[in-house]
């Protein structure tokens, strides 16, 4: 790799002082608003803080740009059709080097700015771990100075916005942009346009095969960026996002608001309801608006810098890399542009391709691995179609004869009426890579054995990783100053440092100190919960914490029997620690058996909260539309991380890393990235409990799990799972026994009942170390040391250098 004049450790940033900062908040207002400080609300001081944020960047960002395009450096673009920023006011002043100056300034002023943070809307772009791992590789791609772009679209109102009706969870529009982005700049020089539907006849033109399009629809895709500002060293990389308009030749087809909306929608909502045909339309459309908008524009660019001439060296400067299934079209796309618009000879347009693509899986789960009915992918992409039946007829020519039949069956694209999106994924790219240890090797073992029979040197891990400034700089600011004061601030660059805190393992001053903090920030969520809910708890008790998207795998209903259990102990007057239980989850529209079990959680809750006979000793918290805001303010006030998913069905979890970092201890099936958590922190530090994979791949196997039996031969099972039913819980009679109809049925696929007995040890042992407040403060230190493992700087450092190829970007952050 080259050297970079940018290294991780250079401060040598313009600074601003308290007073300068003062100075430009008061000129923006003047300027913009027509009002002082005094007088400005905290919309308006926070539209002023975005303005000299976007000024501090600007050149930057122009810097990056230059520097990448006139030094030839290769670009990663990385497609999710989900990324998850959160608000970037506080980590855009973190990355400038300004975080420390705009508090003090502010707090000159009387102006908290915590406060002025609140007033910026969560972007919408994402849903759960998906989305935010992405916006993490956004933040460390740029912070690593490398040179690497994101591309997604520009949802106007996201998911939804969760809302609680009766224990119900009812989706209301997320209305994010409202008030418009602040970071967002509209390129429309840079829009392209895409074509659906219609037919496709292939012409000869002087001898080349040339598709002819008759009555498609074509869509304008105006690109929004987004400055992805890098840790104090000049980078400002781009998210991309792709909004969805019709182009002003075609003005007069579109005559109504119904028709407009029609194309405008196309980019309205995240992840449409898929129990629909329409729906399920929607969200293929959505998947190659930004795949074929993306590519045109990465193509358009580096035609611009080096020439069509130079395509077939396409691979030396672009790496395009597919974040799960849903942009895998990009292989199929990246073929039709080279092929029909290039003209490129099949043969080196796939060789260009392969090399060009890269692939994460983040599943093992088969309904999570995209398959498209084959009647509707043909009439709404009928040249695609073609592109891809031709690269699948290319695949099994060029297998038969060396493997079996039933490999070249199963590995197919083609098959059964449908396009199987993750074998395009993989037969497309040069490298496929799970995301945990365990997670991939499930995938070269079980789940895609067939393919890396035939391709092994394709596969390889990347665990997940987190963005260690967000979930500790600003997140958990007292955390911040004690690991400055213990091991001092280079951690604050180089997160392996971190270990050094370690150190400190015996030292009471430190462990008190630990202590503090935790129950400072478990002071404040205490009062967010109060804001929001009206319940009181109490800060000394234990937080125990489970957020995460909600899902059958992810066993929110285990805990759910864990509270239950809980509560039944103590009306039979046997104690317990004090304990809030914390849950933070969304689930699916259409995802009738989640919603179901938010609504038993909730009528619990309601349940537990107003019963005098257990005097607060227990209080379940649900918080509703869970966010990444929402996140900074639990995750640093957890005692306890439920990692509980059933073994072999969580990819890695990211939560896992966020809470372990801000001192939380993990209580974890060996699941994902647990493995990796326990192997780091020693199993001293962990409460690992559960069935393990070869457990749990028997029971499928054989078909052998009776939960019924289970259920019938513990009498403490029994009794808590009959609470669903007996009329103990209010409210939820048909989800309840939704719920114990799932529990007891045969070869349950979750394997819940059969954790339960084991998970109840483990949490006895929770309490018994609870007990012992230095222990648990020794333990707390362990695994915020030694998440530095997780670090998603390393995560990019591998991808970068073992999949993408990146050199650095050449930027003097000095003139930047």
């Amino acid at each position: 790799m080259k050297s970079s004049k940018v290294s991780a450790v250079n401060n040598n940033l313009r600074e601003i002082t308290p007073e300068e900062f003062k100075e430009r908040l008061a000129s923006k207002l003047d300027r913009h608003f027509e009002e002082s400080v005094d007088e400005a609300s905290m919309e308006d001081i926070f539209a002023a803080l975005a303005s000299m944020v976007r000024d501090g960047y600007s050149s930057k960002w122009r810097r990056t740009r230059i520097a990448e395009s006139a030094n030839g450096h290769k670009q990663a673009y990385y497609f999710s059709i989900e990324f998850l920023p959160g608000t970037l006011l506080r980590s855009n002043l973190l990355n400038l080097g300004w975080l420390d100056t705009a508090k003090e300034a502010l707090a000159d002023l009387g102006i908290d700015l915590d406060e002025i943070a609140a007033v910026e809307p969560d972007m919408a772009l994402g849903n759960g771990g998906l989305g935010r791992l992405a916006a993490a590789f956004m933040d460390s791609l740029a912070s690593t100075g490398y040179a690497g772009n994101g591309n997604g679209l520009r949802y106007k109102y996201g998911l939804f916005k969760q809302k609680f009706v009766n224990g119900y969870q009812k989706e209301l529009p997320n209305d994010w942009l409202k008030q418009g982005d602040y970071w967002e700049v509209r390129r429309e020089s840079k829009s392209v346009l895409v074509k659906f539907g219609g037919r496709v006849n292939m012409v000869d033109d002087n001898g080349w095969l040339t598709p002819q399009y008759e009555g498609a629809t074509v869509v304008r895709a105006v690109p929004y960026d987004v400055a992805m500002v890098g840790y104090h060293n000049g980078v400002a990389n781009t998210l991309r996002l792709w909004d969805a308009e019709i182009a002003p030749e075609d003005e007069l087809k579109y005559p109504s608001i119904a028709d407009r909306r029609k194309v405008e929608d196309l980019t309205s909502i995240l992840y449409p309801d898929d129990s629909s045909y329409d729906g399920r339309l929607l969200r293929l459309k959505q998947e190659y608006f930004f795949v074929s908008a993306g590519l045109q524009s990465i193509l358009n660019n580096f035609i611009r810098d080096y020439g069509e001439d130079s395509l077939t060296d396409l691979p030396k400067y672009v790496a395009v890399h597919i974040n799960d299934t849903h942009p895998a079209m990009c292989v199929a796309e990246m073929m039709r542009l080279l092929v029909d618009r290039y003209r490129m000879d099949w043969d080196e347009a796939w060789e260009v391709t392969k090399q060009v693509m890269s692939y994460t899986n983040h599943t093992i789960m088969a309904e999570a691995m995209e398959k498209w009915d084959v009647g509707m992918f043909s009439q709404l992409l009928p040249r695609l179609f073609d592109i891809i039946k031709e690269i699948d007829r290319r695949y099994v020519a060029g297998l038969e004869g060396k493997v079996s039949g039933d490999v070249i069956e199963r590995t197919r694209i083609v098959k059964n009426g449908q396009v199987h999106m993750a074998h395009l994924a993989i037969i497309g790219s040069h490298s496929v890579n799970g995301v945990a240890a365990l997670h991939t090797q499930l995938l070269e073992t079980e789940v895609l054995r067939d393919f890396y029979q035939l391709y092994p040197d394709r596969f390889n891990n990347k665990t997940n990783g987190i963005t260690l400034r967000r979930w500790i700089q600003i997140a958990n600011p007292d955390l911040a100053k004690l690991l400055d004061k213990t091991i001092g601030t280079d951690w604050r660059f180089d997160s392996k440092e971190m270990l050094k805190f370690e150190k400190f393992y015996h030292d009471t001053a430190t462990l008190t100190s630990l202590q503090k903090i935790k129950l400072a920030n478990k002071e404040k969520l205490a009062k967010v919960i109060k804001d929001k809910t009206g319940i009181v708890v109490d800060p000394e008790a234990i937080f125990d914490v489970q957020v995460k998207r909600l899902h059958a795998y992810k066993r929110q209903t285990l805990k759910l029997l864990h509270v239950l259990k809980l509560y039944q102990d103590l009306k039979a007057g046997i104690d317990h620690p004090k304990r809030v239980v914390i849950f933070g989850a969304i689930a699916a529209p259409s995802y009738v058996f989640a919603k179901q079990v938010i609504k038993v959680i909730n009528s619990v809750a309601d349940l537990v909260n107003n019963d005098p006979d257990i005097k607060g000793r227990l209080k379940v918290v649900f918080l509703e539309n869970y966010n990444v805001s929402l996140a900074e303010q639990i995750i640093p006030a957890a005692d306890l991380s439920e990692q509980i998913s059933t073994t072999t069905k969580e990819a890695s979890g990211t939560s896992n890393m966020k809470l372990m970092a801000n001192g939380a201890l993990t209580v974890a099936t060996m699941d994902g990235a647990n493995i990796e958590i326990k192997d780091a922190v020693g199993s001293d530090n962990i409460f690992a409990f559960g069935l393990d994979k070869d457990e749990v791949y028997n029971y499928y196997a054989n078909h052998s799990y009776h939960p019924r039996d289970l259920y019938e031969s513990d009498t403490v099972m029994k009794k808590t799972v009959d609470a669903l039913i007996d009329g103990t819980i209010p409210g939820c009679v048909s989800e309840g026994r939704a719920l114990y109809d799932d529990f007891l049925k045969d070869n349950e696929e979750f394997l819940v009942l059969a954790d339960f007995e084991a998970y109840l040890k483990a949490q006895k042992l929770v309490e018994k170390v609870w007990a012992n407040k230095r222990q648990w403060a020794q333990m707390s230190l362990v695994n915020i040391a030694h998440s530095e493992r997780f670090d998603a700087d390393k995560t990019i450092e591998r991808y970068a250098s073992e999949i993408w190829h990146l050199d650095k970007v050449e930027v003097d952050a000095g003139k930047a």
